[in-house]
């Protein structure tokens, strides 16, 4: 288990990065990040952005000038002559997108909650990204989307609804539009 001091706000986040998942925490602490990896390694990290896009990344006490663009959920960095596309993975979206059919047909509550609203009718054609049901959990509003291209076969809740974790919001057909 990783040690905190007073301060420290530690959080879980995955990264896709050339097709691969990267699991790590991050932990702030000042103008400075602590990385923690899975395998049990721990890096200090900090980035000064000198201008809009440019900046000096540090790692471990060695610095390196980068440039950097953020797209949505994505951050394209260039350093020491490589490019890479960091694309930041939402744990809610995972979660409700996970399941026994990897999340390709049912849409899942990622946490217990309320159905705020309803966002599509059942037949309705969808494409990938698309809102299909607007929730609230812990005073927080969420939109669950649609994780592929797919056609609305049944809607399990209704705006009012109250649910557990894990039930069935909408089911996709298995067909792609």
């Amino acid at each position: 288990m990783r040690g905190f001091t007073v301060g420290e706000t530690d959080v879980h986040h995955r990264f896709d990065v050339d097709g691969k998942s990267h699991e790590l925490w991050l932990t702030r602490s000042g103008s400075a990040y602590r990385l923690d990896l899975p395998d049990g390694k721990t890096h200090s990290i900090s980035l000064i952005e000198d201008v809009p896009g440019y900046g000096r990344l540090t790692v471990d006490g060695l610095s390196e000038p980068i440039a950097f663009v953020i797209d949505g959920d994505t951050v394209h960095i260039h350093r020491a002559g490589r490019a890479y596309a960091l694309k930041y993975v939402d744990p809610l979206i995972a979660f409700a997108t996970a399941g026994d059919d990897a999340g390709q047909n049912v849409a899942r509550a990622p946490m217990p909650g309320v159905v705020v609203a309803v966002k599509v009718e059942e037949g309705q054609a969808v494409l990938a990204g698309t809102v299909l049901v607007v929730i609230e959990s812990m005073k927080l509003e969420t939109a669950i989307r649609a994780s592929r291209d797919g056609v609305v076969t049944r809607i399990h809740v209704k705006a009012g609804d109250s649910f557990d974790r894990d039930v069935p919001l909408v089911t996709l057909s298995q067909e792609n539009v």
